[in-house]
């Protein structure tokens, strides 16, 4: 098989070819290079230790100027780490060559770690150079002595010569950091903005209403995306409206729907009385949407405090609970999921409303916690409820999100559970 650089006798590509094989030839005398002044400096530096060591007392007799040698050896030391930063940073560089070569295409990650190399490198110099001259300057006051030192002029030329390409590499090293500043941006947005999204859904905080009390908690799944929702809001004089509901499947489609139906609701329940008209509604609404895929459970529960009643109407949600006189109910739904059947019909119950009774409203995620094949079950619920019903409506949903936990852990589906005492 022919040479990819001889193919079709393209001179850019031949040059592209040519200039990654000098390129390459090029680090690997560098690198030999490197690993010589890394000797070099090493040995100098060993060299000059035993001389300091060797003259113990008398160093004044054998150097005349000792403090050279000092400032010598600190030299050889920094040229010993800059030479093994520089052979680390070639082989770095010969590694992104060769993956790079293969694919046809130049790297500025290459250009990058060479340009690293070549810097590392001339430092290295650099202080070899002042090891050499400096030790042998310490040797005696003649300026004879101090002509090598002039050889530093040697990276100070180069510097001069290559300063042009330092400067554009420069350049591309700032650029690249721009370029991966904003990507880190991009993904802390998208990270930030499913939390941000969850918190319009189950935020963290509810208005306090005077004559109830009111508690919840919610915990986010395994998926990036929420798909519960609640809700509490007056919907007219003397009424309050309290909303959770969940809707089918995960992501931001998941998401966006449990959105419309959230704040759709709040329309609803404000122009009708009866919450089972409003779920027809909304059923409708979803429905000339288009997307069957999209099903929705609900369940509402709206305090009317002149009337003394609770009205409950529920869209295949899981069955609410409520305390009253001493006695558990269970509140089933009372009509079929949202978006599930375009004739679906709905009603509402209606209950008397005192003080001290207690509702416990949840998404599945809570009753379909699984350990094994066995579930958390709505008969856990209700016997943690019936326990305590007296207890602080913040308490009660916590103990029921801590005993779903102890259940199954981690939890899978969402969980929100909110619980609202009349007082």
């Amino acid at each position: 098989m022919p040479h990819p650089c001889t193919n079709l006798g393209r001179e850019p590509r031949l040059a592209r070819c040519g200039l990654r094989t000098r390129d390459k030839a090029a680090l690997s005398t560098n690198l030999q290079l490197v690993t010589l002044i890394g000797s070099g400096g090493h040995l100098l530096l060993a060299l000059g230790l035993a001389l300091v060591g060797a003259s113990g007392p008398h160093v004044d007799k054998i150097l005349a100027q000792p403090w050279l040698a000092a400032v010598g050896l600190v030299c050889g030391v920094a040229a010993f780490v800059w030479a093994r930063a520089a052979a680390r940073l070639a082989r770095a560089a010969s590694r992104i060559e060769a993956e790079t070569m293969t694919s046809g295409t130049t790297s500025e990650a290459a250009r990058l770690a060479r340009t690293a190399f070549n810097k590392d490198l001339h430092a290295a110099v650099l202080y070899s150079v002042l090891t050499a001259g400096l030790i042998l300057a310490s040797f005696s006051t003649s300026p004879w002595f101090e002509l090598l030192l002039l050889c530093v002029s040697i990276p100070a030329v180069v510097s001069l010569r290559y300063a042009p390409r330092f400067l554009a590499e420069a350049r591309l090293a700032e650029q690249r950091s721009r370029l991966e500043r904003r990507a880190e941006e991009i993904l802390a947005q998208e990270e930030l903005a499913p939390r941000r999204w969850a918190a319009r859904l189950a935020p963290d905080t509810l208005p306090a209403y005077e004559g109830f009390d009111i508690g919840w908690v919610y915990e986010p799944g395994t998926g990036a995306m929420a798909g519960d929702f609640y809700d509490v809001f007056p919907s007219g004089p003397g009424r309050l409206a309290v909303v959770i509901g969940d809707v089918s499947g995960h992501g931001i489609e998941a998401s966006i729907t449990a959105f419309q139906v959230k704040h759709v609701l709040r329309v609803f329940l404000r122009q009708y009385r009866d919450p089972a008209q409003a779920l027809e509604e909304i059923n409708k609404t979803l429905i000339n949407l288009g997307r069957p895929e999209d099903m929705v459970s609900v369940c509402t529960l709206l305090y009317d405090t002149q009337a003394g009643t609770l009205r409950h109407a529920s869209a295949g949600h899981p069955p609410a609970f409520v305390w009253h006189q001493g006695e558990i109910r269970s509140l089933a739904a009372t009509g079929p999921l949202l978006a599930l059947d375009p004739n679906a019909t709905y009603f509402s119950r209606d209950m008397p409303l005192e003080v001290g009774d207690l509702a416990v409203l949840y998404t599945d995620g809570l009753t379909e916690a699984r350990s094994g094949g066995q579930l958390f079950g709505e008969e856990r619920v209700a016997h943690i409820i019936r326990r305590d019903p007296g207890q602080d409506t913040d308490v009660m949903c916590k103990t029921l999100l801590e005993a779903a936990r102890d259940f199954s852990s981690p939890l899978v589906d969402d969980v929100a559970v909110m619980a609202i005492r009349r007082v």
